[in-house]
């Protein structure tokens, strides 16, 4: 097709308008015409579009520019409706980000139109507005990995726009550190039919939804291991769900310290239904245990405070036993395998423990344990003499 001055060119076509515009089309891979986005005023600029566009041609990166005239909102939203093998939990987190910090400020945007420069200055103004950084993390790695889909295999964009260093890094703020003596300090302050799941939490990494969706026959008859299979997930609105553990490596058989498996012998007698399927650890009522009902019927937040630890919250029960069991000596893949962490590289994602570390680890554990033991009953000795 001939441009506004006569003149053939090898690929596409330049039309001036009758503002004096330049309107640059070319027929597309999928034998369709298809117009720039906007019109030029310089036929040179007009020029270097096309000659760009025939150039991501050649590379057989070319999408259809149709197809990136949906919005991020509406494409966001669509994404985690149908992304597989999202837990309740992490899709209800998502539509809550998507709702809550991105939509509203560039949900309206074309995914076309999305660049590097627009998602940093959308960046910039919610800092700028107080959202905190780790917040706004979450979020920039939800769109990144939404607009990863967007340019493979869905192939509406070209290149993913989320390019802002340092942006999906977080930094939270530091987790208080306890002890084995805090833990049991804590444990006996609990009313006595949380006290093993306190003891339970801290001296086998277990998560929350891990140690609650325990049963009896995840339980090994002498208490000497616990078996993760599954966990119970609170999604608001919905209630509690049970689903498999936070990871595919959160799937375990944990080595119970010998020092605190007396407790739990104690706690399946007084508190545990004789059925193989009776959860362990349950609210008053035999129901399973929510964690709002948790920390108001324990006056988590009370007794915690009471013994000094103001702000600690259960999780950190778990970050306390990974540090314990850090000391064995094990391998990063004993480690991991114990504390149920699923990591990006697919080598340490399948490894497991053997059942000598395992045992391992659980001894080093029994032995602070029963130091702590030895020293309050010195100290007890002393305080009688």
């Amino acid at each position: 097709m001939p441009n506004s001055k006569g003149r053939k060119r090898r690929f596409g076509s330049i039309r001036k308008t009758s503002l004096g515009e330049h309107q640059a089309s070319y027929i597309g891979p999928d034998g369709r015409r298809h117009f720039a986005p906007h019109r030029f005023k310089r036929e040179r600029d007009a020029d270097r579009w096309l000659n760009s566009v025939e150039a991501v041609i050649i590379a057989g990166d070319w999408t259809d520019p149709e197809r990136g005239k949906v919005t991020l909102g509406e494409y966001a939203a669509k994404w985690i409706d149908e992304r597989p093998g999202l837990r309740p939990r992490t899709a209800e987190l998502y539509r809550w980000l998507l709702r809550k910090h991105i939509a509203p400020y560039i949900g309206d945007t074309e995914l076309r139109r999305l660049s590097a420069p627009v998602i940093r200055q959308w960046r910039a103004e919610r800092l700028a507005a107080g959202v905190s950084a780790s917040v706004l993390a979450k979020s920039y790695r939800l769109m990144r990995g939404i607009l990863n889909t967007a340019v493979d295999p869905d192939a509406i964009i070209t290149r993913n726009p989320c390019k802002v260093p340092g942006a999906d890094k977080e930094t939270p703020d530091e987790r208080p550190l306890i002890g084995v003596a805090q833990v049991f300090e804590l444990a006996s302050k609990m009313p006595d039919r949380w006290a093993a799941m306190v003891l339970l939490a801290a001296f086998t990494s277990l998560r929350y939804g891990e140690v609650t969706a325990l049963r009896r026959c995840d339980l090994a008859e002498d208490a000497s291991t616990v078996r993760v299979t599954r966990a119970f997930v609170d999604v608001p609105g919905q209630g509690l769900s049970v689903g498999p553990p936070k990871s595919r490596a959160g799937v375990r058989t944990v080595t119970v310290p010998h020092a605190v498996r007396p407790q739990l012998l104690k706690h399946l007698a007084l508190f545990v239904k004789p059925d193989d399927e009776a959860l362990l650890f349950t609210g008053k009522k035999g129901n399973a245990l929510r964690r709002p009902n948790f920390a108001q019927l324990s006056k988590w937040t009370e007794v915690v405070a009471d013994l000094g630890m103001k702000g600690l919250h259960f999780h950190d029960l778990r970050h306390a036993g990974n540090v314990w069991a850090s000391k064995a000596g094990m391998s990063t893949k004993d480690l991991m395998a114990r504390m149920g962490h699923d990591d990006m590289r697919a080598a340490l994602i399948y490894q497991r423990a053997t059942d000598e570390a395992g045992e391992r680890i659980a001894e080093t554990i029994s032995k602070l344990i029963e130091d702590h033991r030895r020293e309050k009953k010195q100290r007890g000795n002393g305080a009688t003499d």
